[in-house]
């Protein structure tokens, strides 16, 4: 499942690459439209609050299911199967089309995020390809480990905002990569210092005698 889901981000990334690459060669202008974007979804993404709500609750979810003849089972790893005839998709082609999704709308923020720092498509291009790939064999590291992160967030909220800040300052004022770099890396290392401390406090905490 996993790998169809790597394949599927890998083809839409490398169209929505070239196509961004493309429209930014033909409007200069799509780099301030991409900065604002940045901006704002890094304000959005500090101040949203976490959704607890069951995957099926979902209104997506919701609205492909009922455009699909689809199994309440998965069958074995298939996406299709056929039940007296009638051919009926499985919730693992549910889980694929969130996937994909999903992966679509990082993107969004990733790729124009990667613009800030070059337009050169194959720079591009092989930089999501390699953080995909190395996603995939993380993949089950990170999954255990992700609760422990909570403040991961924020620092790529504030990470947008400066990248988002830097596209939108580039005709006054060029940020040099290595100082770019240098904050980004500065972000996230204060980050998982802060989230290292609320973590130990956590622990703390659940030890104390009730």
């Amino acid at each position: 499942m996993l790998v169809y889901g790597v394949l599927g981000a890998i083809v839409l990334r490398t169209i929505m690459i070239f196509a961004g690459s493309w429209l930014i060669s033909q409007f200069d202008w799509l780099l301030y439209v991409f900065g604002a974007f940045l901006l704002f979804t890094g304000v959005k993404m500090a101040l949203a609050k976490e959704d607890d709500s069951g995957i099926g609750d979902k209104p997506l979810v919701r609205w492909i299911r009922s455009h699909l003849r689809m199994t309440d089972k998965i069958e074995s790893e298939r996406f299709f199967t056929r039940k007296n005839g009638v051919l009926f998709a499985t919730p693992l082609l549910l889980v694929l089309i969130l996937v994909e999704l999903s992966d679509v709308i990082f993107a969004v923020d990733s790729i124009p995020a990667i613009f800030a720092v070059t337009t050169d498509p194959f720079i591009v291009l092989t930089s999501n390809l390699f953080a995909i790939l190395g996603l995939r064999a993380m993949y089950f590291l990170l999954a255990g480990v992700a609760e422990r992160f909570s403040m991961l967030k924020y620092g790529l909220s504030v990470i947008l905002v400066f990248i988002g800040v830097k596209m939108l300052i580039v005709d006054f004022y060029h940020i040099p990569v290595a100082i770019s770099l240098g904050v980004v890396g500065g972000i996230l290392a204060v980050t998982l210092l802060i989230n290292a401390w609320v973590n130990r406090q956590h622990d703390k905490q659940r030890k104390l005698p009730e």
